[in-house]
């Protein structure tokens, strides 16, 4: 099951695709390029990349990089550190993100944290 947020990105992308064919394309290239395994696995990328978005407050970055990290294997518990780090990091703003938004989706996966 989608979450709504990813679902408004995953549409939003498309109607950018259907204006700028060409740039979209180009981002799914590098993004692709970015998310493949090389000395980090996908799982460990998504999970920086769930980190930052934390940090950068992005709500449906946060919601696409932790199913991206769930689907890639993430445990419970490497969500939780990578939230854990990013709250450390950026503070409290960064971490009700984490145990809010976070717990919604993993709820909603039928997951806890």
């Amino acid at each position: 099951m989608e979450h709504y947020l990813s679902e408004q990105y995953r549409e939003g992308l498309q109607a950018f695709g259907r204006m700028m064919p060409e740039a979209l394309n180009a981002y799914n290239r590098f993004t692709s390029e970015c998310f493949s395994p090389g000395e980090l696995s996908s799982k460990e990328k998504h999970l920086m990349a769930l980190g930052i978005s934390l940090f950068a407050g992005n709500e449906h970055c946060i919601v696409y990089h932790l199913e991206a990290a769930l689907a890639e294997g993430a445990s419970e518990r490497e969500i939780t550190e990578t939230v854990a780090v990013a709250g450390a990091f950026g503070g409290g703003a960064t971490l009700s993100h984490g145990v809010i938004l976070i717990h919604e989706v993993m709820e909603e996966k039928k997951l806890t944290v």
